[in-house]
């Protein structure tokens, strides 16, 4: 029978759990668990299990970038396929969320408690999109979309550093660069009900991002790292594209970004 006060293995059931609301209902139960100290962190918990696909429904149907159409935000189709997309990145988010809880290991209290409030959020997130894809006419699953968030944290699963280097400061951060434009472009259709929903999504992610930030730079200091040399050289080896601006200053500022370091995305 399962340990029900371990928090990896709460993490892990989260994980694994494949249906949409289910896994948000979870989420939201297991980060009130740990908020009261019904959920511990064991210091003898066995090494995490190998990384592999989290629990997801059979749709929406996983196809590569390249193969996505492009719509505009003048048809209601459009609209709702855009929700549909920011949905999708808010599931990946929960996943994420708990699997950076699930895998690493003997970090500090802080870790765990930063990183289960971030599943919380993007819980809550995914519900707020399902809500109006409903209102839309629509439903999660309803078009393709991509893995691209998930691969990361395939390719970073060895590494703490890596993935808080990576996933939050890199691909999550990204959604503050590109969610004010689509706020805007969202009211010039006259989609008040959506662009609401974003300016939430955009102010509770800096904090996600600022926790990347945080735990980025504790590893750093753990390891004997200068952060924006290392950063650096994480972007050079797993971004060989680079990162494409314009970028939100402001955000990332807020987010823990250094002035260094906004430079050099320059």
């Amino acid at each position: 029978m399962a340990d029900t006060t371990d928090l990896f293995v709460a993490a892990r059931r989260c994980l694994d759990c494949g249906d949409p609301a289910a896994k948000a209902a979870l989420t939201r139960e297991a980060a009130a668990a740990f908020a009261v100290g019904a959920l511990s962190v064991p210091a003898d918990a066995p090494p995490p299990t190998p990384i592999g696909a989290p629990g997801r429904p059979a749709r929406p149907r996983l196809v590569a970038p390249r193969d996505l159409p492009q719509r505009g935000l003048a048809s209601a189709e459009g609209r709702a396929a855009l929700v549909h997309a920011v949905a999708h990145i808010e599931f990946n988010a929960i996943n994420l969320a708990w699997d950076a809880v699930y895998r690493f290991r003997g970090m500090p209290a802080d870790y765990y408690r930063d990183w289960v409030g971030v599943a919380a959020d993007e819980a809550r997130h995914f519900g707020m999109l399902a809500a109006r894809l409903g209102e839309l006419g629509h439903a999660y699953g309803d078009f393709d979309t991509h893995n691209g968030l998930w691969e990361m944290a395939e390719k970073t699963a060895h590494s703490v550093l890596a993935r808080m280097a990576l996933v939050p400061r890199v691909l999550e951060a990204r959604g503050l660069d590109v969610t004010p434009g689509m706020i805007v472009r969202l009211r010039a259709a006259g989609d008040e009900a959506t662009a609401a929903i974003l300016e939430v999504i955009l102010r509770e992610e800096v904090a996600h991002v600022a926790a990347g930030t945080r735990w980025f730079r504790w590893c750093c200091g753990r390891d004997g790292l200068e952060p924006r040399a290392a950063f650096e050289r994480l972007l050079a080896e797993y971004m060989r594209q680079g990162l494409k601006g314009p970028f939100n200053l402001e955000a990332r500022r807020a987010a823990g970004f250094s002035e260094d370091e906004l430079r050099g995305l320059a």
